[in-house]
Order: structure tokens, then sequence, then C-alpha cells
């Protein structure tokens, strides 16, 4: 009979055409694009951790340096086209090495090392890059956002309420809600960047290794702040990766909520924002039309950001506990599409946010056609007239209907119907006169006495601005000593990598 057995039949060769084109060329293009530097660090900060703790021969390890070396001098990974011959990236750095020093040697530099240890510590040390990044610019529209607060601190607008208009406050009560939540986002892309910011190297496939490695030493050089503690964890948990995802998420999905509000109110019937020109394009048709497109790009790509942000986190769902593919280098190539397209979020909405202002003519005129005013005439009915609440907002209704039915405004036209209103409901005259009434009722002081702590009046809008700037200061303090601690360890590596290279 024939032997059927598929193993003792099987005369193809790897790579199938196929997988080649559709699995192996594709990893290799992403890892020559976006993870050249991080398997350069890696390797050198791997070899002085094995010349150190005596794992490798200083000689040997004198060879390998001068390869690695040589290959940075002689290859141009840009210029790489993938043929098959190898693998991906890491095998043909090994195949270049052993060009040049021969198989013995050049295998010992992947002593106590895997590719998943390798490949979740260049994961990392690429998201890090794109977090800071990312930082930098979610930072500057901070210190915009606290700029413009600052600006429109007494600059009244409308605010709404399911989408109608509700009280009178001021932009920079309003951009200052906004911060707050702004302030949230950063902080969980910090939290994000700290749980990144953890070596996995030394976990080797999944146990670590038999040999005395120093697992924090590598983590010191390759710029970590240490070394993430469980082997199994280093090649499993992709939490480094959903939470920064996440992070990316909620900030985009949060800045998605102003952007709805900017679109609102610059439409002509609202008109409280005014874009200016260099922000607005013109209709190819119609001559009249100012159309404030960057808010729209702005939602766009929010969304594109929020989109493949969730993306992530939809491949990250229901993936084992372990070392997957999924997790790895072609994900990794979508993640940072997010952190592109929400790069560019934060550059234009700085820009947005400087350059608009409140239209003061709209604002006024949308405040007296909508009595939103009159709350405040209820309250002080309260205060100065000594009713209940309930009766003082039955007579504040009343008012607003008689003003809204003639088409006037309350500081000019509600004292009349404040008078009647006021006599049928408490059965005397009222002690507010008209003057008073009309201070009342003034959008001006609907703010003022609104002093409460996160209230817009001054004295309060004064602390928020100058919480908010601590906290951006704290903000740049830590981006400061991330940078400060990695630019040394980027020092450090390239001595100790080079003093191997002097003993050549």
């Amino acid at each position: 009979m024939p032997d059927t057995n598929p193993r003792l039949n099987d005369k193809t060769v790897f790579p199938d055409p196929a997988y080649k084109e559709t699995v192996l060329r594709p990893l290799f293009d992403g890892a020559k694009t976006h993870h050249v530097e991080g398997f350069r660090r890696i390797d050198r900060a791997h070899l002085v951790m094995l010349v150190e703790t005596g794992i490798l021969d200083r000689a040997q390890a004198v060879e390998i340096a001068g390869a690695l070396e040589a290959i940075d001098r002689n290859i141009d990974p840009a210029q790489l086209v993938y043929t098959g011959e190898v693998e991906d990236f890491f095998f043909l750095i090994e195949k270049e090495l052993k060009a040049r020093i021969g198989p013995d040697i050049a295998g010992r530099l992947h002593t106590a090392r895997s590719r998943n240890d390798i490949d979740h510590t260049l994961f990392k040390l690429g998201i890090k890059e794109r977090i800071d990044a990312l930082m930098v610019k979610a930072q500057a529209l901070l210190s915009t956002l606290i700029e413009a607060a600052d600006r429109e601190k007494a600059t009244l607008i409308v605010a709404y309420t399911h989408g109608q208009p509700a009280q009178p406050t001021t932009f920079g009560h309003y951009l200052s809600g906004a911060i707050e939540v702004f302030i949230r986002d950063i902080q969980r892309l910090f939290e994000a960047r700290r749980i990144v910011d953890l070596s996995p190297m030394g976990a080797a496939a999944i146990t670590t290794s038999g040999f005395p490695i120093d697992r924090a030493r590598v983590a010191e050089l390759l710029g970590f702040r240490a070394a993430l503690q469980n082997s199994y964890s280093c090649i499993a948990a992709v939490d480094y990766i959903t939470c920064t995802y996440s992070a990316i998420e909620l900030m985009f999905l949060h800045m998605g909520r102003l952007i709805q509000d900017f679109q609102f109110w610059t439409s002509f019937e609202v008109g409280q924002i005014y874009v200016p020109n260099a922000l607005v394009q013109i209709s190819s048709i119609m001559p009249q039309k100012r159309n404030p497109v960057a808010i729209e790009h702005m939602r766009l790509l929010a969304s594109q950001t929020f989109g493949r942000a969730r993306t992530m986190l939809d491949i990250m769902h229901n993936t084992p506990f372990t070392d997957m593919n999924d997790s790895e280098g072609e994900t990794q190539s979508v993640g940072y599409e997010a952190f592109h397209a929400g790069g560019r979020v934060l550059d234009l909405m700085s820009s947005f946010v400087g350059a608009i202002r409140i239209d003061p003519v709209k604002v006024a005129s949308n405040i007296r056609c909508s009595c939103i005013t009159i709350t405040e005439l209820a309250d002080s009915l309260v205060r100065i007239e000594g009713l209940s609440f309930r009766q003082a907002h039955e007579i504040a209704a009343s008012v607003a209907r008689s003003v809204v039915a003639s088409g006037g405004g309350l500081e000019d036209d509600g004292y009349a119907p404040f008078l009647v209103a006021f006599e049928l409901s408490a059965g005397r005259k009222p002690s507010v006169g008209k003057g008073q009434f009309a201070e009342i009722v003034s959008p001006e002081y609907f703010v003022a006495v609104r002093a409460r702590f996160g209230g817009p009046a001054p004295e309060p809008m004064a602390d928020a601005l100058n919480t908010y700037r601590k906290t951006s200061a704290a903000f740049s303090a830590e981006a400061q000593e991330n940078t400060v601690r990695e630019a040394k360890a980027a020092i450090e590596l390239d001595t100790k990598f080079k003093a191997l290279m002097g003993a050549a």
C-alpha cells in the first residue's frame, strides 16, 4: 500500500507564495518602517547585559558589536525588498550577522531571549514614542484652552441644555468644563504610559531563562522605568495596548462632544461663535456662504481616531492569555494610525480654539429673546421677598411667558407682567423696583452672583484657572522627567556599546 502519511510526503517549501505575500511581506515592511531603531537598541542593550553578567565572553561580544555596527552602516532598511529568503526582519539581522562573523558567534547574541520578549519590547518602545508625541500636542492644546478660558472668562454666551437655550454663562466657564475633561483624558494617557513603560526583555519565550540575566539592567539601558515582573505577563498581557487605546478612544470621544457644540454654535441661526476667514472655506456656487469646515474636519478626524482606537480593543477581545499574533506587528501598525489622526485633531483644535471669538451682538440677541436669565428672578424673589422657591418659580414662569408672547426682552419689557404676576400670587406689591428688576434679570448679574465653587463668577474662575495651570505644569514636569531619563539611558547604552567597539 502507498504511504499516506502527510508528514512523510510533504514536499512543500516555506514560504507558500500566498503566505509570503499576505503575511510575511506586510510584516516585514511594517518592521522596516516602524521598528528598525527598536531592534537596534534591543540588540545592543541585550549584548551589553550579556557581557556585564559574564554570560558572553567579551571577545565574542566585541565581534558581535562590530558586526552590528557594520550592518547599521551598510544596510538601508528603507531600500530592503522582502524576498522570502528569511522569515522576518529579526532573521534578516541574524542572517547578516552570520555572514559577517559566522554562525557560532552570531548565534550567541540570541542567548536568553526570544522573539516573544523582543516583539513586545519593540511594540512598547514604539507606543511610548507615539504617546510622547501625542502628549506634546495634547499639552499644547491644554495650554491653548487655558489661555482661551482666561481670555474669555467674562465673555457672555448662551449655555444650552437639551438643545435649547438654558442660562447665560461665560465662554471661559464653558471652556473650563472642557479643560477639566481634557485634563482627565491626559491623566489617563499618562497612566497608560506608565503601564507601557515596563520592559518585557528577559522573559524570553515565557519563563525567563536558566542564564543569570539581569532584566533590570536591560530595562534601564532601554529607558524603561523598570522590568515588568511576571515573565508570563511579559508575553501574554496586552493591557499595555488596551489601556493606551482606551485612553485615546476616550480622549477623542470627549473631544467630539466639544466639536459638536462648535458646529451648532457656528450655525447661522445660533451664530454665537465667529470663525475667522483663515478657517473658513467658501461655496463654489453660493457666494453668501461661509463654511467653517475646519470643524467638520476635526469631527471627521476625531471619529477616525476613535474608530481606530476602538478597532485595537476589538482585536484584543477574546484572545487567549498567551503570546499570539493578534497583538503583534500588523495590529501595531493599525494602531499607529490612531496616533497619526489624533495628532492632526489636536493640532487643528489648538489653532481653532486660539482663533475663534464670541459674537457679542448675536449672544445679546439670543439672550434677549430666550429669557434665559429668568432663573435668577426666581432666586432673587426668594432672597428679597421671602417667597418659597416654588411660588417664586411660578411668578417667574408667568413673566417669561408674557415676555416671549410679546416678542420682547426681560430687562425692558418684563417689569409690567412681573407686577401683575407677583400681586396675583403674593397678594401684595413687590419691594423690587423697576431698576432693581432690570439688574436682576441682566446676564451680567446672573453670572456675577454665581460665585460658588465651580461657578462662572470671577472668583471661582480665577481659582479654577490657577488649578488648571498647576496641573498643566505637573504634566510638563512628568513628561520632562521621562525625557531626561530616557535620554540618559540612550547615552549610557551608546557609551557601553562604543566601549565594546573600542575593544575591537
